[in-house]
Order: structure tokens, then C-alpha cells, then sequence
């Protein structure tokens, strides 16, 4: 995956954000994280690891916790891995600007992977389960509005 979009949009000399990927500690699966992002509106990001780079969508309103809720998810551009630890101030005038917090971190296992659906068993601090992200059906081809889930449990009797 490219970071073109994602270095195309910031200046590296005036934010903090990282600008390149950067490899740390491995947790035991893939990474997986969001972000509080108070920018011009509150909104919060989720970021998953997949083929080198932070798959990103911003949840305009607070992370689904519990099944039975669902929330807009929309796909913003890759973020470099090493995004997952930023924390901080995103200056005045820069794309993106505002206060940026680590909401929930751990690590994800990808259960199902396709062009328009993802479900994950995701181990977080706040968020722990199987959850799902299922791509819209667009009605402009640069729509890109996903739904974001947690899906129920399921009795391992009732799988059989």
C-alpha cells in the first residue's frame, strides 16, 4: 500500500505526526488502534495493520462497545505504522489539526478479509470481541462509507 496520499497531505517540518513507518515492539497479533481526534469536529479513528501500513476510517461518533450498535465508518487514506503511538498536537492550519489521543490499543486477528467486508477478533484495553466493517454499497464510486460493528456472540452448539 502507498503512503502517498498520506505524505502528500502534511508537512513533516510543522506536526509531530510520524512521517515515515517506523517498526517497535510486536504485539502477539496485528496492530490495532484508535485514536480520540478532536479536530474541527470530534470524531475518533480507527487503524488496523494490513500489508505494512495502518488501514484508517474515522468513526464520527463514539467506538460500538456493545453489539446491536452500529457506526458510520469512513475510509481516510493509509497512515505509516508508528501512527499507532502518536499522541499529541497537530498544528494550526495543518491538515487534520487538533488534539489527538490513544482511545484503545491492543492487538486484532483478521477473521475475514475482502474488498468490501473485514470481521476481527480485536483484544483491546476498552474494546474486546468479534467485530465487523462492512463496506456500503457507494452511490458515487469515491463514497467511501463503511459500517462498523460488533457482532454478536455465538454458542460454539450453534455453530455445528
Amino acid at each position: 500500500m502507498s503512503l502517498k496520499e498520506y505524505k502528500k497531505k502534511r508537512d513533516f517540518k510543522k506536526t509531530q505526526e510520524p512521517g515515515e513507518t517506523k517498526t517497535g515492539k510486536k504485539l502477539e497479533g496485528l496492530i490495532y488502534v484508535i485514536q480520540e481526534h478532536d479536530a474541527s469536529h470530534l470524531h475518533f479513528d480507527l487503524r488496523l495493520e494490513e500489508d505494512g501500513v495502518l488501514k484508517s476510517w474515522a468513526v464520527p461518533k463514539s467506538p460500538p462497545q456493545e453489539e446491536g450498535i452500529r457506526r458510520l465508518a469512513i475510509e481516510t487514506e493509509d497512515h505509516p505504522l508508528g501512527y499507532e503511538d502518536f499522541a499529541g498536537i497537530i498544528p494550526k492550519g495543518e491538515y487534520g489539526a487538533g488534539k489527538v489521543k490513544i482511545w484503545d490499543r491492543g492487538d486484532y486477528l483478521p477473521l475475514e478479509t475482502t474488498v468490501s467486508k473485514r470481521i476481527m477478533e480485536i483484544n483491546g484495553k476498552k474494546m474486546n470481541g468479534r467485530y465487523c466493517l462492512i463496506r456500503l454499497k457507494p452511490k458515487d464510486p469515491k463514497d467511501k462509507n463503511w459500517l462498523f460493528f460488533k457482532l454478536k456472540k455465538t454458542n460454539r452448539k450453534d455453530e455445528k
